[in-house]
């Protein structure tokens, strides 16, 4: 998370709440929502009290949406509180351990987060009545937390980040160690043009979409490229994709229905069908780009979105480990 994100976590009811959650300006926790909160203590870590505010911030981080649905789904508030609490415990867990190790937040730093948490708000009237309803009217308390906000982030990143950075050898070794896990289906490239009839479609509809479809071909047979193709059917195809100039780019062979398979493996690239006709009196007519035969994907193709996944694993795991670490010897006590 970068300072700002982090900054816009900052809840300065409390000394000693974490730093890692939702924006919360006035008046939002007191929002209609199924679970609510007023302060009551909920955990301890190491004698840091916890409340159920700040169980709360940490809820609506993991679901956003509660404040647009008025409050949680019932299905999933059980979990989304536990997610919550865990979260909260693990963060003032990271918090207390940064200081132990002597870490600290450079001035200016420091100094350049609380000007960035300040332009958030519109008018300096809006951050001052933030002041007085989260922090006691002081800017004391908001220092605090933006301070414990960047240590968090900072112990995070040399410890976790930084140490999930997967280098290129290590992403070309997997890829060559699982060939066989980027393995392609067999797939059609190919555009659309479709025409189909309203629901409940009486004789005469039906009629006048066969018209549409057997006046469409010969224009459809004259287009000699993608372009001129998938300007047509943006003009009169009635599929869904037509806005994407009836492209279906990559579409998984065992995914298509036996009566295009047949029309595509007839076709070489660049062709285009005959009217196909299905049984709901649809019609169709198909441009085959390319056959692609099931093939492992180069690993140009897939290195980056390889990394990527590799990194999260290796972060998922590093967090994983801290968290049991730094919970071995810590008491965690349930308010």
């Amino acid at each position: 998370m970068t300072p700002v994100l982090l900054l816009t976590a900052i809840s300065c009811a409390l000394a000693q709440v974490p730093s890692h959650a939702p924006v919360v300006t006035a008046g939002s926790l007191a929002a209609s929502t199924t679970y609510r909160a007023v302060g009551q203590p909920v955990v301890r870590v190491n004698g840091v009290v916890l409340t159920d505010r700040d169980l709360l911030r940490e809820m609506y981080s993991i679901f956003p949406y509660a404040r647009v649905h008025n409050g949680f789904p019932k299905a999933l508030e059980a979990d989304i509180r536990d997610g919550a609490m865990k979260m909260m415990i693990f963060e003032e867990l990271v918090y207390q351990q940064a200081r132990r190790t002597g870490m600290s937040v450079p001035p200016p730093q420091l100094a350049q987060a609380l000007i960035e948490f300040r332009q958030q708000f519109n008018t300096p009237q809006q951050y001052q009545q933030f002041l007085n309803e989260e922090c006691q009217g002081t800017e004391k308390p908001l220092r605090a937390k933006v301070e414990r906000s960047l240590l968090i982030d900072k112990f995070l990143k040399q410890e976790v980040t930084d140490k999930a950075v997967v280098s290129a050898a290590e992403v070309k070794a997997y890829y060559d160690q699982h060939q066989e896990s980027f393995r392609l289906p067999e797939s059609f490239s190919f555009q659309s043009i479709s025409f189909l009839p309203p629901n409940n479609a009486t004789i005469a509809q039906l009629e006048e979409v066969r018209q549409r479809a057997n006046m469409a071909l010969s224009q459809a047979k004259a287009t000699t490229n993608y372009e001129q193709f998938g300007q047509l059917a943006e003009k009169i195809s009635d599929d869904d994709f037509r806005v994407m100039m009836g492209d279906h780019h990559a579409a998984d062979r065992s995914k298509l229905p036996p009566v295009v398979v047949n029309a595509l493996l007839a076709m070489q690239p660049g062709q285009v069908s005959n009217i196909i006709e299905f049984d709901a009196n649809d019609y169709t007519i198909l441009r085959l780009n390319a056959h692609n035969p099931t093939r492992v994907a180069s690993f140009d193709a897939v290195k980056d979105p390889l990394r990527i996944r590799l990194e999260k694993s290796k972060i998922e795991q590093l967090r994983s480990a801290l968290a049991k670490k730094l919970s071995q010897n810590a008491k965690i006590e349930k308010a």
